[in-house]
């Protein structure tokens, strides 16, 4: 019979869990092992391994910290930023809406002739290559880096054409954007969605 893992799975009930279960197993053959509790566990969650079984629960919780540390608004800090020399601007704010692996980008440029721009991508964040949702031929490949961080790759024809990196600072209060000859460093600006 196999469970369903709760939402926000936790590695440490897990790991009780297979040391109740060793107990249990010990019961009825003394020889018994860590290991054999933990396979077993994992089996019964659907796992094929208790290595898969943690990886998994590891990459749901690094999704879930970094979905959290990049949500919301921010505004980019032209003091400590550089634009990309094809495109310079007054002002810039990005907006993350995110909701597991799934990232709605809203990015807001007011170039430097005063013009406002807007542009809106949906990403998936889970490192599988996706045609973008923009309609032109572009595909996007984007994964977490690690708990605070983002990584997006465009590419055009099978070659890359593109990548960006959000990283939040350790305190959460500041979002780096680095990509090709251009880096934008942004303050968190409230949790207002625009």
């Amino acid at each position: 019979m196999s469970r369903q893992l709760p939402t926000r799975p936790d590695l440490e009930h897990l790991k009780k869990q297979a040391k109740d279960r060793l107990e249990q197993l010990q019961q009825t053959n003394p020889a018994a092992q860590l290991a054999d509790a933990q396979h077993s566990i994992a089996r019964e969650y659907g796992f094929a391994s208790w290595p898969k079984l943690k990886a998994h629960v590891e990459s749901q919780r690094l999704r879930a910290d970094a979905a959290s540390s990049l949500d919301g608004r921010w505004t980019a800090d032209p003091t400590r930023s550089k634009p990309h020399p094809a495109n310079p601007w007054r002002t810039a704010t990005i907006v993350f809406e995110v909701d597991g692996d799934d990232v709605r980008i809203t990015d807001i440029v007011v170039d430097a002739s005063g013009r406002e721009e807007r542009h809106v991508n949906a990403i998936r964040a889970d490192g599988v290559e996706r045609m973008s949702d923009t309609g032109n031929d572009y595909s996007v490949v984007a994964r977490w880096r690690d708990e605070r961080s983002l990584e997006t790759v465009g590419k055009k024809d099978g070659q890359v054409v593109g990548s960006a990196t959000y990283q939040v600072s350790d305190d959460g209060r500041t979002l780096t954007i680095s990509a090709e000859q251009q880096l934008v460093v942004l303050n968190r600006s409230g949790q207002t969605v625009v």
